[in-house]
C-alpha cells in the first residue's frame, strides 16, 4: 500500500501497488522503551542506526534533531561516520564501519539510510541478524552489482562539484541551502555547511555487493518537495521496499520535519 504521511500520521491511502508488508510491530513497554515483539514474543529493546548520505560529516549532526526526540521515547541511536567522507576510502571501507557498529550490538535494530546511504546499507545490513527493518529516505536503492554512477545521467549533477585531480566530490557550498534545506529553519542552513565533506569519487564506481532490502521489511519514504533526489526518481527505487510512504518534505526531513521522521520509525 503506497500511503501518504501529512504531519506525522498515514492520512491519504493511495493505489495498491502489492507490495510486501513488515513481519512485525512495534510496542512500548512500561518504562516506555520502544521494544521490538518478534514470533517469539520475546520483547528487546530496539535501537536506531543512522546512515548518512553524500558529502557530509559530523553524522550525529545531520540526525541530532530526530535523535533527540526519539530518545526522549527511549530510544537509542547511533550515527557512524562513513570512511569515504574524511578521506580516500570507498565503498567497502563505508560498508565495514556501517556493520561494524551492527555487530556492536545484538539489540534488534532499525537502519535508517538517506540518499547515499541507501547503497551503503544495502550491502551492510546483508545478514546483519539484528537488523529488523530499513527506513530509506530520498534513498538509492541498489540490486546487487550497481554503483553510484549507475544512477546518473553521466555528467555530476549541478549542485555537485567533481575533481578528478584530488579524486574527490562535494556538494556546491553556494547551492546548499537552495537544493538541499529549502524547507529547514535559519539555524540549520546557517550550521550545515560546517559539516560538509569532499568524499572520494571511488564509491561513484563501485559495486554494491549484496542488497539487503531483498531479505530484510523495508520502508521507503519519498520526499516529494526534494530537489536533489526528484520525487519521480524516488517512487522509482520506492517500488523495491515492502511499504512506501510520502512526506511533502525536502532531502533532509530529519532536519526540517524531524517529529514525522520521529513517528514514522515508532510506527514501522
Amino acid at each position: 500500500m503506497l500511503e501518504r504521511v501529512v504531519r506525522a500520521r498515514v492520512e491519504e491511502p493511495l493505489f495498491d501497488l502489492g507490495l510486501r508488508s513488515p513481519s512485525h510491530h512495534a510496542i512500548f513497554s512500561r518504562n516506555n522503551r520502544y521494544v521490538y515483539r518478534g514470533s517469539g514474543r520475546r520483547e528487546a529493546v530496539m535501537r536506531v542506526v543512522f546512515v548518512h548520505g553524500a558529502c557530509v560529516r559530523d553524522g550525529e549532526w545531520w540526525w541530532h534533531r530526530t535523535a533527540e526526540l526519539l530518545r526522549r521515547h527511549g530510544v537509542a541511536s547511533v550515527s557512524p561516520e562513513l570512511p569515504s567522507c574524511v578521506g580516500a576510502a570507498g565503498l567497502a571501507e563505508d560498508v565495514a564501519a556501517v556493520r561494524q557498529v551492527l555487530r556492536d550490538s545484538d539489540e534488534p535494530a532499525i537502519v535508517v539510510a538517506h540518499s547515499y546511504g541507501g547503497v551503503v546499507t544495502a550491502e551492510a545490513a546483508a545478514g546483519a541478524g539484528a537488523v529488523r527493518h530499513l527506513l530509506l529516505i530520498s534513498s538509492f536503492l541498489p540490486e546487487v552489482g550497481q554503483t553510484l554512477s549507475d544512477f546518473g545521467d553521466g555528467a555530476p549533477a549541478p549542485f555537485l562539484d567533481a575533481d578528478p585531480g584530488t579524486g574527490t566530490f562535494g556538494v556546491r557550498p553556494e547551492l546548499l541551502a537552495d537544493t538541499f534545506l529549502h524547507d529547514c529553519d535559519a539555524d540549520v542552513r546557517a550550521e550545515a555547511p560546517a559539516h560538509l565533506a569532499r568524499q572520494s569519487l571511488r564509491v561513484t564506481g563501485q559495486p554494491v555487493g549484496a542488497a539487503a532490502w531483498h531479505d530484510i521489511p523495508s520502508t521507503y519514504l519519498v520526499c516529494a518537495q526534494d530537489r536533489g533526489t526528484p520525487a519521480r526518481r524516488q517512487r522509482e527505487f520506492a517500488r523495491r521496499a515492502g511499504r512506501v510512504v510520502e512526506l511533502d518534505a525536502g532531502h533532509h526531513p530529519f532536519l526540517s520535519r524531524p517529529a514525522d521522521i520521529r513517528d514514522l520509525l515508532l510506527s514501522v
